[in-house]
């Protein structure tokens, strides 16, 4: 995948967002704060709604490594 500009503003950084993780060794929500960074937030989201990140290979899962 490879796109030739940023994506547009879609998200709210006023709004709260989280996403929710799924791997073959379990589930996992990471805290998206948009309000510190609205541009990362929104890549993200762009991102994850094309299908970026499907089937990417976590090199290392440690539980309760990332409180």
């Amino acid at each position: 995948m490879h796109w030739s500009s940023p994506p547009s503003m879609t998200i709210d950084p006023a709004k709260t967002y989280s996403a929710t993780v799924k791997t073959t060794a379990g589930s996992f929500t990471i805290a998206l704060d948009a309000k510190a960074a609205p541009h990362t937030v929104n890549n993200f989201v762009f991102l994850a709604h094309q299908g970026f990140y499907h089937c990417v290979i976590f090199q290392r899962v440690i539980p309760g490594f990332v409180d």
